[in-house]
């Protein structure tokens, strides 16, 4: 019986490592997303947690009394968790830029990553 157990732990932790489509990964604070389903960084977010390799999730705080848009980035299947994670706050920075906005919030942060 304790074998039985065993053995069905052990193929639930390789089933698990070897994909991490469909995970939140590790979520440091939930994202502000838009109710709208066409909405870009929903878009980005939805991307993020299907991917099945390394993958990050970057964007800004949204504080509605100052800051009326939210700016994100996403990296997806990266060779590794720290690669994505800087990927996305690249990708997130350069919207900031592209944009020319300044945030009351002070920028952009990794709110999920796996």
């Amino acid at each position: 019986m304790m074998a039985a157990a065993l053995v069905a732990s052990a193929s639930g932790i390789s089933m698990a490592a070897g994909s991490l489509a469909g995970s939140v990964g590790d979520k440091r604070f939930p994202p502000p997303l838009a109710m709208n389903a066409k909405d870009q960084c929903r878009i980005a977010y939805n991307a993020y947690v299907a991917a099945g390799g390394h993958s990050a999730y970057a964007t800004t705080f949204y504080t509605r009394v100052r800051d009326l848009y939210v700016v994100c980035g996403k990296a997806l299947n990266a060779p590794s968790q720290k690669a994505a994670e800087d990927a996305a706050m690249r990708n997130c920075q350069g919207g900031l830029k592209k944009w020319r906005l300044n945030t009351a919030s002070g920028g952009c942060a990794i709110a999920a990553s796996k």
